[in-house]
């Protein structure tokens, strides 16, 4: 009981001694031993490190997850160790959107169809989201949140250990100016010898923790190759499948005429330019006016012939000079001098009219 009682109130009497020097030296009236400027360069750079590794992490998050509301509840889930529910993202939301109303209108109807496939390649987007928010989460955000969490951590609190040396270093200098007496004297300078060489111990850990900020940089560097990677393999993937989607809505008009809008003569080429993200990725250039210029329909125009087509989708005349086509069926067509050369003459039995060459195959 007597030891407990010594050793607290050794401890008081340590407490008060670092209090009062602590005072004196924001009052200017104890002097203070400052720490060497590499120490010092490395203290402030273990600071900025955690300042800009936080602003980073929360840009990523934020960029990562747009919906303040969705990135609370995953960090309450988080601090549960609970799993967070799984629920669409945007992308997957429109898709799922736009295929009900593909089917609504019939997926063998032009546009229906069209949504469905828009529908479908808005999916895709969404799961390429899901995979790079997921290769984000483990190779990038929680590397810097180990470092913010763990090494960081341990800096401060060697940090703060520092700083109670250097008061008990500053507070044994105060003393032994104060002493008078041999023998307080001599006893000074033992405690000075002593918090002078724990100052010292304690600077050194400081510093070998400081000095592997460098290697946390290192490992950060790895860190954002692979969040890099993880957005290049991303968009890359979105580039792909839009233009997957764009060829397969090469088949669809781009023009139509109706009671308040008039067709568009010479349907403008849409030209998609290349993106340099993957050596796998071809240069893509495809439009309206390209694929009615190619192959057998060009054939058509110049021999002056017919041909015969089968109908790709059903299509609605807009007017009295065009034929309503149905899926499937197959009519004559032919090409007509000054005609719109998205068009072609069609003839079934006795009816006769215009017709878009994107709802139409050429047979052989």
């Amino acid at each position: 009981m007597d030891f407990n009682v010594k050793r607290l109130a050794a401890d008081a009497g340590t407490f008060l001694s670092r209090a009062v020097q602590f005072t004196e030296e924001k009052f200017g009236q104890a002097e203070k031993t400052e720490l060497d400027a590499h120490l010092e360069n490395l203290l402030v750079r273990a600071e900025n490190t955690k300042q800009w590794t936080e602003r980073i992490m929360k840009q990523t998050e934020v960029l990562l997850q747009p919906n303040p509301n969705v990135r609370l509840e995953e960090f309450v889930y988080e601090k549960l160790e609970k799993k967070a529910p799984t629920r669409m993202n945007n992308h997957e939301l429109l898709g799922q959107s736009m295929i009900e109303s593909g089917n609504e209108f019939g997926p063998g109807a032009a546009y229906g169809n069209a949504l469905i496939k828009c529908g479908e390649t808005e999916k895709q987007i969404g799961g390429a989201e899901r995979e790079l928010i997921q290769s984000a989460a483990i190779n990038f955000l929680t590397p810097f949140r180990n470092f913010l969490e763990g090494d960081f951590k341990t800096i401060l609190k060697e940090r703060k250990l520092l700083q109670v040396k250097r008061l008990d270093l500053d507070a044994a200098k105060t003393r032994l100016k104060k002493a008078r007496m041999a023998d307080a004297r001599a006893a000074a300078e033992q405690e000075l010898r002593m918090t002078q060489s724990e100052f010292d111990r304690q600077a050194e850990i400081t510093r070998l923790l400081l000095e592997g900020v460098s290697s946390t940089h290192a490992h950060h560097l790895r860190c954002l190759n692979d969040f890099v990677e993880a957005q290049t393999t991303y968009y890359a993937q979105c580039y792909q499948y839009m233009v997957d989607l764009q060829k397969q809505l090469g088949s669809f008009p781009s023009t139509f005429s109706n009671n308040n809008q008039s067709s568009v003569a010479g349907g403008a080429s849409i030209s998609v330019p290349t993106i340099p993200v993957s050596a796998s990725l071809p240069s893509v250039s495809a439009g309206h006016g390209s694929s009615t210029a190619s192959g057998g329909f060009n054939e058509l125009r110049s021999s002056n012939g017919s041909r015969k087509a089968r109908v790709l989708y059903d299509y609605d005349a807009a007017s009295s000079s065009e034929l309503s086509l149905l899926a499937d069926e197959v009519i004559t067509v032919s090409s007509v001098p000054g005609m719109d050369s998205d068009w072609l003459m069609g003839e079934r039995g006795s009816q006769k009219g215009k017709v878009p060459i994107t709802y139409l195959e050429l047979l052989n």
